[in-house]
């Protein structure tokens, strides 16, 4: 990803309302912009889901297929993410093998959905050792606006939810539900000089300082963590956005259905 700039004028302007607790576009400190959620949209894939955050734009599809288990895991089945930044998107996103940021966008959305269990990856087992079923998540960001590991985890979750397994196309029975445990939710965090933000906008992230995102399910388990940037977050801001993570999740979870 090329280097993304800000003026000074405007960085100067971001913090100065935030200094008096106001927004640029007159959120509040843990507003987030307008939210939908379009599923079933892609006819190939076994699952879809486009979703919006004011203007970022993200589409993921959930492929499936039959093959090898993970030798050590011989009885459960695979999930593989992927992200794809297009050049469309952004003018800072450019074509080519995945950029540092792609890769680690799909493993933050992979290592939510993973560790919160939100797959029964042992009912996706056909026979152990031999055949299991595979997920493809395959994650497009179609428009860049900030605050993309939201979009694309809350994409990833409805897409999933709207899952059919394939059975049928592979000889394997009838046509089934994605088998899952838990609904996780993902939410993030920036600092900027003293103030806490959530769901920032791109101009948000470019004077940001320091990012967490939060994974939580919804017994209200903390399930993931990833520190963003290359600034630092005490101990007590890192709690307090675990506990409005936890608060502004139920909120999230409900758009989902």
């Amino acid at each position: 990803m090329a280097e993304e700039v800000i003026s000074q004028i405007k960085k100067g302007h971001i913090h100065k309302l935030l200094s008096t607790g106001r927004r640029v576009d007159g959120r509040g400190l843990e507003e987030y912009r307008p939210i939908t959620i379009e599923t079933g949209l892609i006819e190939s894939a076994q699952g879809s889901a486009r979703v919006k955050i004011g203007n970022t734009d993200v589409i993921v599809g959930v492929k499936m297929d039959v093959g090898a288990p993970f030798p050590d895991t011989p009885d459960k089945g695979v999930l593989t993410t992927n992200a794809e930044l297009i050049p469309l998107a952004s003018p800072t996103f450019e074509s080519g093998p995945p950029d540092p940021a792609a890769i680690e966008l799909a493993r933050v959305i992979d290592r939510g959905i993973r560790e919160s269990e939100m797959i029964d990856l042992q009912k996706l087992c056909i026979t152990p050792g031999e055949e299991v079923w595979i997920n493809f998540v395959d994650i497009y960001v179609l428009d860049y606006d900030g605050n993309l590991f939201d979009a694309c985890f809350t994409g990833a979750v409805a897409a999933l939810k709207n899952t059919m397994v394939p059975a049928k196309e592979h000889d394997k029975g009838e046509d089934y539900p994605m088998p899952l445990r838990h609904f996780p939710i993902q939410t993030t965090a920036v600092k900027i000089e003293n103030s806490i933000l959530f769901d920032p906008t791109l101009d948000e992230e470019k004077v940001a300082e320091a990012r967490l995102t939060v994974t939580t399910d919804e017994n209200g388990d903390l399930r993931a963590m990833q520190k963003g940037l290359a600034g630092a977050l005490t101990l007590d801001e890192i709690k307090a956005i675990i506990s409005t993570s936890l608060r502004l999740s139920k909120d999230l979870r409900n758009l989902i259905g």
